[in-house]
Order: structure tokens, then C-alpha cells, then sequence
């Protein structure tokens, strides 16, 4: 090839794999400025509501451990593609029928995502794997972009078209398409040689850090979850325009972008991640404080505080995971732990915060809820935060070695 053709394909390469990576979350934030015409048009009750993100998410964590196999089969790179096919078809049947039509579109968008959630890493590792930490950044950055365009955009979009919840929903199929369409000359080559490694999840699972890391990647994950999912009701509740409100979302994962690209430098040259882990918690307390106490009075102020906290704590739960093993195969594997395992647990937060809200008719309770389950993030983060091993914990990294030979 000669040399204007490699950069076309790298040009190429990049440009796919920045618009993949700004797909991993529009589907999610998307619903959530539109949630309370949903439950108008097909009659859900807030419950029902929040499950709509629950199933989401619980695919995240039940379907992630699909993809390593289908990347060994098929290679990273189709695995992506067939994983951003997969999204667009399923954001398109989410609003194109009753309900079960509408759970069954994002539980089809859920698999999706969990796909390349999984794979995102290893295609960074594939393909840039001389500057793996500036990629990495790349991705996570698209990512809480992705998820504030989709929030910010949703109700301008219905203004501006005419449309109603259903079409502007399936347009996240749009970049997802584009995203894909750009990644096809990946696809088109030989599968990189995949290694085969061990998944010794046995001798992690009776590991206490194991529990500590998936128990902080699972609250982190709940307290986001419950943000993303009801916030903007809570702001249209209190009187804020639905536009607004939305907008106030879409800042929230804004500054999340400030705290992903600084967080994980300073403190992954830290021995201990307890100072980051504390300031994280406390941040994020802040912001479901001033939401509880006053969410007309200065809202986007606790949306920045909130959104600083939950870029830091989701940026900081990636890399203890990092840190907390010793090599890549025990990083893959404590990955793959902590989560499924987390995602899992976070799954339940829109649902019961649903319930709450139905259950006490205001917002008090459910946010007072959320508050509790930030203090426990704190408490497990700084279990997690420590630089301490266990007898346990070197047991079975020596194990991890050993299962490698």
C-alpha cells in the first residue's frame, strides 16, 4: 500500500473507532428527556419506566461475557461491527410498536452495547497499542460525550422535526449506521490471531479484593444509572422546562469529561486510591444533596458537582481494576468479574427508585435512597482504594501465573 494509502487508512481507522465509541451510550441517555412521554403514550407506570433502562443495563452485565468468544471466532473487529449492526437494529425496534415491542428493542440495544463495551478495550489494544492510555481516553471521552449529545438533543430534536419520542429515538441508529460504515474496511481484513487465555474466575471469586473492586464498579455504576435514568423527570417534577432539563443532563456528563481525562493520571501514581476514591463519593453526595434540597435553585451547579464526581468515581473504578491485578490476563479477568457482577447490581437502581417514587408520590425518598447508596460507594471505595494484598489476594495471583504455563 503506499504511503498516501496507509493514511487514508488510518484516517479511516480512527474515525471509526471514534464514532463507535460515541455510540456506547446514546441508546441509554437517549431514553430519559423522553421518558415521561413514553410512559404517557403507552401508559407505564414509573416503574415501568425505569425498566426500560433496567433491561438495558442488566444486558450489560448477563450478555458482556458473550464477547470474548465471538471475538476469538469471528476477530475483534467484526465483533464491533456486528455489535454497532446489532444497536441500530434494536434502537429502531424499540420505538416501533406496543410495549413489549418497546423492551424487546432495549433488551436487542442492551446486547449491543455490552458487546462493545467488551471490545472496545481490546480493540484499543489491537490497534494502538503504543499509545494505549491516549486511546483509551479517546474512548471513555466518547463515551460521556455520546451520552450528553443524546440527552441534550433529544427534546430540541422532537421541536425541531415534528416528530414524536419514537422517531427521535430511532435516529441513534443513524450514527451507529455511519459508525459502522466507517469501520468496514476493518472488517474486510484477516482477523488479527487471537490468544487464547485462561478464565480462572474461580480462584478470583474467593479473592475479598474481587468483591471490593466489582462491589465499587456496581455502586459507582447504580448512583450513575439512577442519574441518567430519572434526573430529568425530577427537574420537569420541580418545574424546570423539559428542554432544560435535558440540557441539565447533557452538563452533568460534560463535566464528567474534565474528571476522565485528569482523575485516572494523578491517581494511578498514587500507591493508595483512597484520597481520589473519598473525594469522588463526596462530590457525587453533594450533588444528590442539592437535587434533594433545592433543584430550581442554582441546578446546573449540582449537575457540574454530580458530574465531576461520577466521571472521577467511573474513571477511578477502570483503573483500580487495572492496578489491582497483576498482569493483562488477570486484569481481563477481574475485569470480566467485577463488571458483569457490577453492571448487574447497578441494574436494579432506576427500578427502585421507580418504585420509591411510585411508592411515596415525590422525589424525597428515592433521592434519599440514592444518597445511601453513595455512602456505601464510599465505604466499598475506600476497601477498594487500598493498596493492601491479601494472603488470598497474592494466592491467587501466583494461581494466575501458574494457569498461564
Amino acid at each position: 500500500m503506499s504511503e498516501r494509502g496507509v493514511r487514508v487508512s488510518r484516517v479511516l481507522l480512527i474515525a471509526g473507532f471514534v464514532l463507535a465509541s460515541l455510540n456506547l451510550r446514546p441508546a441509554l441517555a437517549g431514553i430519559s428527556p423522553v421518558l415521561g412521554e413514553i410512559m404517557d403514550d403507552l401508559g407505564l407506570s414509573a416503574a415501568g419506566g425505569g425498566a426500560i433502562t433496567t433491561i438495558m443495563v442488566v444486558c450489560l452485565g448477563v450478555l458482556g461475557p458473550l464477547a470474548p468468544p465471538l471475538a476469538r471466532r469471528f476477530g475483534l473487529d467484526r465483533t464491533l461491527m456486528a455489535g454497532l449492526l446489532i444497536l441500530a437494529a434494536g434502537v429502531v425496534l424499540r420505538g416501533a410498536g406496543d410495549v413489549p415491542a418497546l423492551y424487546a428493542g432495549a433488551a436487542v440495544a442492551g446486547v449491543a452495547i455490552a458487546i462493545m463495551n467488551v471490545v472496545m478495550p481490546g480493540i484499543v489494544r489491537q490497534h494502538f497499542p503504543a499509545r494505549i492510555g491516549l486511546f483509551t481516553g479517546i474512548y471513555v471521552s466518547g463515551l460521556v460525550l455520546g451520552s450528553a449529545a443524546a440527552s441534550g438533543l433529544m427534546v430540541p430534536l422532537e421541536r425541531a422535526t415534528a416528530y414524536g419520542w419514537r422517531e427521535v429515538t430511532a435516529m441513534t441508529a443513524i450514527p451507529a449506521m455511519a459508525a459502522a460504515l466507517l469501520w468496514l474496511p476493518q472488517t474486510l481484513r484477516p482477523p488479527a490471531r487471537q490468544e487464547t487465555v485462561p478464565r480462572p474466575f474461580h480462584m478470583l471469586l474467593r479473592t475479598p479484593m474481587t468483591w471490593f473492586v466489582t462491589f465499587y464498579m456496581g455502586l459507582q455504576s447504580l448512583t450513575f444509572y439512577i442519574v441518567l435514568a430519572w434526573v430529568p423527570t425530577i427537574f420537569r417534577d420541580a418545574g424546570i422546562p423539559a428542554d432544560q432539563a435535558g440540557y441539565l443532563l447533557s452538563l452533568t456528563n460534560l463535566a464528567q469529561v474534565v474528571a476522565t481525562l485528569t482523575v485516572p493520571v494523578h491517581a494511578g501514581r498514587a500507591r493508595s486510591q483512597v484520597p481520589h476514591v473519598t473525594a469522588a463519593a463526596v462530590l457525587t453526595i453533594a450533588g444528590y444533596a442539592g437535587v434533594l434540597a433545592a433543584p430550581v435553585t442554582v441546578p446546573w451547579l449540582w449537575m457540574i458537582i454530580l458530574g465531576l464526581g461520577q466521571g472521577a468515581s467511573i474513571a477511578l473504578a477502570l483503573l483500580i481494576i487495572t492496578l489491582r491485578a497483576p498482569d493483562p490476563t488477570s486484569v481481563t479477568a477481574l475485569s470480566a468479574v467485577a463488571q458483569s457482577a457490577g453492571y448487574l447490581l447497578a441494574a436494579v437502581g432506576p427500578f427502585l427508585i421507580g418504585v420509591l417514587h411510585q411508592a411515596s408520590g415525590g422525589w424525597t425518598w428515592p433521592l434519599l435512597a440514592g444518597l445511601g447508596a453513595c455512602a456505601l460507594q464510599l465505604a466499598v471505595g475506600f476497601l477498594a482504594g487500598r493498596p493492601v494484598a491479601s494472603a488470598r489476594t497474592e494466592k491467587a495471583h501466583r494461581y494466575l501465573k501458574c494457569d498461564r504455563m
